[in-house]
């Protein structure tokens, strides 16, 4: 999915490549670094721009050295004006480019794998640390800012060797109006936010060339491995992703949902009967579990098989979260389980 909890990107693919081989279709950096908790460094970036500051004049530690405060466009600021620095996406993907290029020249990663991006929505940014009407205002400067970043990477890395992932977390949790950090997660334009979210997610695949593969990750959330809301069933994904595949202009390369651990039952995978992916989109659901291995991500391969003909496998939210030395072990399941099955 994008995020492994090794230090290095060299390490996160070589294992990678070494352990799944050619069931491996795209093999990302592993989100390390100040990327290692998703969003959270975003607001250290935002912070150093004229017009906009932190909110409370402590620091609210997170991870390593990062600072949790949220932000607020400066009093008297005009958000339109504001300049915001580099966001950190691109400069970290040309890196981790380079590693892939020089593995694929050692033979380490084969010639048919390519080079895998996840980029958060701009949504998520601005509804995790912003709010009011500064949401509004800053949303399409910080969109604008994100497709600086898409398209400096689409410059840097040719498009046959390219795939870019949306991570859509917050969007799930707009629908379900669940709470993260510590709000509800609300919406900031008026009347049933659906259409908007549809809208958002489309315009951000539709920015991806052709020749590049595109991917969306639907997400209930991942902090300390726990979600925001417990899904009842995949309908609501089902009913997003749909929405979603028909406003977009182009097709889907992949759709990731999550399933949560306990749900090996028809229930949770039955609204999968409805869901209409063209013909050139793949399925991956994210089933793959530290807790039980193989065993558990057999049973639920088995429930969900009925109502989905084919599909890959894959973590709920990546591995980044997972506990210090259990990545390879996660990664030896995924290749134990799609082997079995």
């Amino acid at each position: 999915m994008g995020s492994v909890n090794y230090d290095d990107a060299e390490t996160t693919m070589r294992t990678a490549a070494e352990l799944l081989g050619p069931r491996l279709r795209r093999i990302p950096d592993g989100e390390v670094g100040i990327r290692f908790h998703w969003i959270m460094f975003q607001p250290d970036v935002l912070g150093q721009a004229d017009g906009i500051e932190r909110v409370g004049a402590e620091r609210i530690p997170f991870g390593a050295g990062l600072d949790a405060r949220p932000l607020r466009i400066a009093g008297g600021a005009d958000a339109a004006s504001i300049v915001l620095p580099p966001l950190g996406y691109a400069a970290a993907a040309k890196e981790s480019y380079g590693t892939f290029l020089r593995l694929r020249a050692e033979g380490a990663i084969a010639d048919d794998v390519r080079f895998q991006v996840s980029l958060p929505t701009p949504l998520a940014v601005i509804a995790s640390f912003f709010s009011g009407d500064d949401r509004a205002a800053i949303e399409p400067v910080y969109t604008a800012a994100m497709l600086r970043e898409l398209a400096e990477i689409l410059d840097a890395i040719p498009q046959a060797d390219l795939a870019i992932q949306w991570d859509v977390a917050s969007e799930i949790g707009i629908i379900e109006r669940a709470a993260g950090y510590g709000k509800v997660m609300e919406a900031w334009w008026p009347g049933d936010p659906f259409d908007g979210l549809v809208a958002r997610l489309a315009e951000l695949i539709d920015e991806v060339p052709s020749g590049v593969e595109v991917g969306v990750h639907l997400c209930y959330g991942d902090a300390a491995e726990r979600h925001f809301i417990e899904p009842a069933d995949a309908a609501t994904l089902v009913r997003y992703a749909n929405a979603v595949i028909a406003a977009a202009h182009r097709p889907l390369t992949w759709l990731h949902l999550p399933v949560p651990i306990e749900r090996d039952d028809d229930a949770y995978f039955a609204p999968l009967d409805g869901l209409a992916l063209g013909d050139q989109t793949e399925l991956y659901l994210g089933l793959v579990h530290r807790e039980d291995g193989a065993d558990g991500a057999l049973r639920r391969i088995a429930a969900a098989a009925p109502h989905a003909p084919q599909f890959g496998v894959a973590t709920e939210c990546g591995i980044g979260r997972a506990p210090a030395g259990s990545t390879e072990g996660i990664l030896r399941t995924h290749a134990e389980v799609a082997e079995a099955w």
